[in-house]
């Protein structure tokens, strides 16, 4: 026998396995631009074949609450940018006839600069991320960042700025988006997984003294939005047991409580089992005391929404949220979702995109098949009243949205290819700036049709 050598990996075999270099990688996302030029995501026209937005909002809300679809409505009525934030399915119709790529990833699906915020990681850190999911689907990365400029339009319009102003903001976050993902694009796998963004930026990137303390003031605030901090404020002692105190109609006990209390204990055992058993020791420790069903965003009014409270001991509480999830607003142009269960597609999206995920985020069914999932209610979460904010605040905000975008983006898609297409130059930047313009004039025509809908009785709308 004689002796072999030992096999070495040539390097033609070692870029077969290992693919395209970032370089390469950037060349074939550059390329894309023969095929989709960047300046053509700068054109919007409703085309012939837009629903209409009223008869689309019905058919969205077919299945929710009746009795909550007049809060929904009447949000939804408030401004503009109400109308945005609640109309979700409509843009994801209007996304879907825009110019794309083809670079997907795992899309936030609703991403407009109300649900970006900070929020506690497990480790106790507060970190600056986008917080809201009930939309989320592989889709176009482009979706995101056109309706993410679009809601920068149109809160900044609410805010009083000039139109000059909101297209120079909208340019802005679109810019941040692109240099950060040209710093993902370069970085290692792993370390574009563990980035994240503190929310103490807020504070070391505010331009005034005067704007520090306002984030310093909100940051302390979120210190203080956690379990043991709110439940004497949101119980009190009835009948002799805690219970969670009804603020109707956003907070309350049905009068069918004492049925949903039992499906809610039945529900709850399938939900435990999403979660990794050393999540189920602690869990375990908790008893599902009461439950009171809760209204939640604009988007989301009218589903079943409620709070569980759980208690290991008198004075060690535990509020957990669970939402219906409903199939995603992307899901008929961007393909269905791969879960069977809505909730777990949440969840799994969350994960994906956020730096740091709630530990008791899961899913579960109830005996009518409708899909829920489960978080913790609340958990430092940052109060960001995007129509309270100064100037200077609001153009730190938005910087920071498209930053954290940039980075959800970078972990489930090619951030290369994406790069590579958004080249260096603010190109894409103006593009999608003149888009966010056209787009908020849509807005706008779309809510005056909503008031005239309710006006005309199409629509209720509480008082």
């Amino acid at each position: 026998m004689t002796d072999q050598k030992p096999k070495t990996s040539r390097p033609s075999d070692e870029l077969s396995i290992l693919g395209p270099t970032t370089k390469q990688r950037m060349a074939v996302g550059k390329a894309l631009r023969a095929r989709v030029p960047r300046r053509s995501h700068g054109e919007w026209k409703p085309p012939a074949s837009r629903p209409d937005p009223i008869e689309l909002l019905r058919q969205v809300d077919q299945g929710r609450l009746s009795e909550l679809l007049p809060i929904r409505y009447a949000r939804m009525r408030a401004s503009p940018f109400g109308f945005l934030r609640g109309a979700a399915a409509l843009m994801a119709f209007d996304l879907s006839v825009t110019p794309r790529t083809g670079l997907r990833v795992q899309a936030c699906g609703d991403c407009h600069v109300g649900n970006f915020g900070g929020f506690g990681s497990p480790e106790r850190r507060l970190i600056f991320d986008i917080n809201d999911f009930d939309e989320t689907l592989p889709a176009p990365w482009e979706w995101d960042v056109k309706r993410l400029a679009a809601s920068v339009v149109v809160a900044s319009r609410e805010l009083g700025l000039k139109e000059r102003r909101a297209a120079e903001l909208a340019r802005s976050v679109v810019g941040r988006y692109r240099e950060h993902m040209r710093e993902y694009a370069r970085m290692r796998a792993v370390e574009v997984w563990y980035s994240h963004l503190d929310a103490e930026i807020l504070i070391d990137e505010a331009k005034t003294a005067a704007a520090q303390k306002r984030w310093r003031q909100i940051e302390k605030a979120a210190q203080h939005q956690t379990a043991e901090h709110v439940f004497p404020r949101i119980t009190a002692v009835r009948g002799g047991r805690r219970r969670i105190v009804d603020h109707p109609p956003l907070i309350y006990h049905p009068p069918q409580f004492s049925m949903i209390g039992k499906r809610v204990r039945e529900i709850f055992e399938h939900y435990r089992r999403t979660l990794p058993e050393e999540r189920r020791v602690i869990l375990d420790r908790y008893h599902v005391w009461d439950v009171a069903r809760k209204v939640v965003g604009v988007g989301s009014v009218g589903t079943r929404c409620a709070v569980a409270l759980l208690m290991a001991g008198k004075h060690d509480p535990l509020f957990l949220q669970f939402k219906e999830a409903r199939p995603s607003v992307l899901a008929p142009y961007a393909g269905k979702s791969r879960y069977q269960n809505q909730g777990e597609r949440v969840v799994t999206g969350q994960r994906m995109l956020q730096a740091a995920s709630d530990v008791f985020l899961g899913w579960t069914r109830d005996q009518e098949g409708r899909d829920y999932y489960f978080r913790q209610l609340r958990d430092m979460r940052m109060k960001i009243d995007v129509s309270t904010m100064s100037l200077e605040d609001w153009l730190e905000y938005i910087d920071l949205c498209g930053w954290a975008l940039a980075r959800a983006h970078a972990r489930t898609g090619d951030p290369a290819r994406i790069a590579g297409y958004l080249g260096r130059s603010d190109a894409f930047d103006e593009a999608i700036g003149e888009f966010a313009m056209a787009y908020a004039d849509q807005t706008e025509r779309d809510h005056a049709a909503l008031l005239k809908a309710i006006r005309a009785g199409r629509l209720p709308a509480a008082a």
